[in-house]
């Protein structure tokens, strides 16, 4: 197990992050940058090596309720890549974190094309905006109820 003082190194080498002490010699990470509400990707590091990193957006890591992953038993790789990918996480529209791209064609061989957007799902005919949906689903239905599949 790293102790605090390792732990404090590893992060250091992230200089998107700012360092806040906090309350009985624990440290918080935060990264300002960040796209969303969510700035805290270090939380509540203690001496005693104890602490959480941000994860609810990552796959790989069983998180808690608040989407926190206890980084007490990790080792330096293991803390760089959590932290890495935190960051990233962070940094990154739902867009470009699960880009969607398809085609739909109807029997007369019109084709519209649906697009993840930063602001939603939007349906193209060629470069002329044909709707703006919130859901995938709201999109794809809107699609099917016009005679359209997807290709």
């Amino acid at each position: 197990m790293l102790t605090f003082e390792e732990k404090i190194d590893i992060i250091k080498e992230f200089n998107q992050l700012e360092m806040k002490e906090i309350s009985l010699g624990r440290v918080n990470f935060h990264y300002e940058e960040s796209l969303y509400d969510k700035t805290n990707v270090v939380y509540h590091l203690h001496p005693n090596g104890n602490g959480f990193v941000y994860a609810a957006e990552l796959d790989d890591y069983p998180t808690d309720e608040r989407g926190m992953v206890n980084i007490r038993d990790f080792e330096a790789d293991e803390l760089r890549n959590i932290v890495n990918e935190a960051i990233e996480s962070l940094s990154s529209t739902p867009a470009e974190k699960n880009p969607i791209l398809e085609e739909w064609m109807n029997d007369d061989d019109h084709s519209l094309v649906l697009l993840r957007e930063d602001d939603g799902y939007n349906v193209y005919a060629d470069e002329d905006l044909e709707g703006t949906f919130n859901s995938y689903r709201e999109a794809a239905n809107f699609l099917e109820e016009e005679g359209f599949r997807r290709i």
